[in-house]
């Protein structure tokens, strides 16, 4: 019997990428331009993985949609403004060389599914020369926010994989409540911007050299063998 396809599909914010410094300027620019108190941090990090106009209303849910959406477009440009002047994001130590060793295997896919724009996650790709590893990539323009399924959904269909043959990779509740929602596992990593305790995960990795073993436990090459 040929092997059954398998799709890891990965958050980027605080799973593969190390972006919490740029969203946090972006952020108090963002509230700095219509003359408003920046959230804290803490604050900040509840929201990592909505998308922009679901955090603007958590953030701040007593100003107005057009508030809001001024809010959104204010982060927008900080956030341009810093990758043109800084760079894009630093990938989290070790990511890279996970993405090499699980793009060994012929029958296992990955894809993203983020919060971030298309612009943002194309410009992180190019610059860490990323291109190769994933065949779907699921973004906040085309999608209802974290944890509605929608990105999960789409990019099982692009895979052309099960729900049953996918794991979903976060740092934040959003990430694991969209798996669930879409019937798929979900693994939780320890260095992003939720408390690991929290997440309600089927696994927790402590670090990216124990991935390629967690995977294989929830979504094994052989189904006979799945947990």
């Amino acid at each position: 019997m040929s092997e059954r396809l398998r799709l890891v599909v990965f958050d980027v914010d605080g799973t593969l990428a190390d972006s919490l410094a740029e969203i946090v300027a972006a952020m108090g620019a963002a509230f700095a331009g219509e003359d408003l108190e920046a959230p804290s941090r803490g604050e900040i990090l509840s929201i990592v993985g909505l998308s922009l106009d679901q955090a603007m209303a958590r953030l701040a849910p007593e100003l107005s949609a057009g508030k809001h959406a001024a809010l959104v477009e204010g982060y927008k440009q900080a956030y341009f403004r810093q990758r043109q002047e800084n760079g894009a994001s630093p990938l989290y130590p070790g990511a890279r060389e996970m993405l090499e060793m699980l793009a060994q295997d012929p029958f296992l896919l990955m894809g993203v599914a983020t919060g971030k724009s298309k612009r943002g996650l194309d410009a992180l790709i190019e610059a860490h020369g990323l291109e190769a590893f994933f065949v779907t990539r699921q973004v906040a323009d085309f999608h209802p926010s974290k944890p509605h399924p929608a990105m999960l959904h789409a990019a099982l269909a692009e895979a052309g994989t099960s729900a049953g043959d996918a794991v979903m990779i976060g740092d934040t509740t959003y990430d694991i409540d969209m798996a669930r929602a879409a019937r798929m596992r979900a693994i939780g990593v320890n260095w992003g911007y939720h408390p690991a305790d929290r997440l309600g995960a089927d696994a927790i990795v402590e670090d990216f050299a124990a991935l390629p073993g967690t995977i294989e436990w929830l979504v094994p090459r052989n189904p006979e063998n799945r947990s």
